[in-house]
């Protein structure tokens, strides 16, 4: 996809991070935004923002994990805009931890939105684009923790994994069918957004009564260190991911010092041997890697 103009952008997550510079860009390349969030005064700070810059929009506030309101969210793109051709599946939350001290409610609301968000993009979004027949692209938001599996990042690691595989069984799926879609795995390290502050749209029913445990502490504490020192900002990720999208490159990958991991975890498998450490960090300590 070369040609933006006039053309209907979907982005979940548009809030904040990465959803925000997406929908900067596309409003800049003269889209037709789809915004939607779970938090809904960031939403409508973002829509603010680029409605004063002219921008046609609408804002739907979305729980990604919840199949009907992503359906809602994909009748109300139609009824205004009466297309979609660029579909951002971007909503994503973190929550850390040893991998059994994460509690059954972690687990539902991490893998629902990080892994369910983007199946249910697909699913309802993906056949309205076959059914228009117009040039499409799917973006799917995973994380370097999608390719890595480092410590204390289990629930996150297995949705994004989750994300990894879906979004290439996606591609080959469109190929072997000859869809004119293309589809892109955003799969960025440390960078500096509101992931770190997850838990303020977290459920109520998801919520832990119980304290948090000292590993839990530990992860919260390194992913806030590590996030807030990545080197590339959010609207460099949005920019690279909107020069993948034109290219139709499917690997968006943000932080090309973190293949040498990636490689090291492929070397491993192929040589049957026990995994090394995809950090190199010391026993008992985890930086998130995105």
């Amino acid at each position: 996809m070369k040609d933006f103009e006039g053309k209907v952008a979907v982005i979940t997550g548009a809030g904040s991070g990465f959803g925000r510079e997406f929908a900067r860009i596309g409003a800049a390349l003269g889209m037709k935004l789809a915004l939607a969030d779970i938090q809904a005064d960031a939403l409508e700070a973002t829509a603010a923002e680029l409605r004063a810059q002219g921008a046609r929009l609408l804002t739907e506030t979305v729980d990604v994990s919840r199949g009907a309101d992503v359906e809602r969210l994909a009748q109300r793109t139609l009824e205004r805009f009466g297309a979609v051709h660029l579909l951002f599946n971007n909503a994503g939350v973190a929550a850390g931890g040893l991998v059994w001290e994460q509690t059954v409610k972690d687990w539902e609301w991490v893998l629902g939105v990080n892994l369910w968000g983007v199946i249910h993009g697909v699913r309802v979004f993906v056949p309205l684009m076959l059914a228009q027949g117009d040039e499409c692209h799917v973006v799917n938001t995973a994380s370097v923790a999608g390719l890595l599996s480092p410590q204390m990042m289990g629930a996150y690691c297995v949705g994004k994994h989750g994300v990894v595989t879906l979004t290439e069984t996606l591609y080959q799926d469109l190929r072997v069918t000859g869809a004119n879609i293309g589809v892109s795995l955003l799969c960025p390290a440390y960078v500096p957004t509101a992931i770190t502050q997850s838990q303020r749209n977290r459920p109520a029913e998801l919520q832990d009564d119980a304290a948090p445990t000292a590993s839990m502490l530990a992860s919260q504490k390194a992913m806030e260190k590590a996030v807030s020192s990545g080197r590339v900002s959010a609207a460099e990720v949005a920019r690279m991911t909107f020069e993948a999208i034109r290219e139709n490159r499917f690997y968006v990958i943000t932080h090309p010092k973190i293949l040498a991991s990636v490689a090291l975890r492929m070397q491993d498998i192929v040589a049957q041997r026990n995994p090394g450490d995809p950090l190199g960090l010391a026993p008992g300590t985890s930086h998130p890697p995105g």
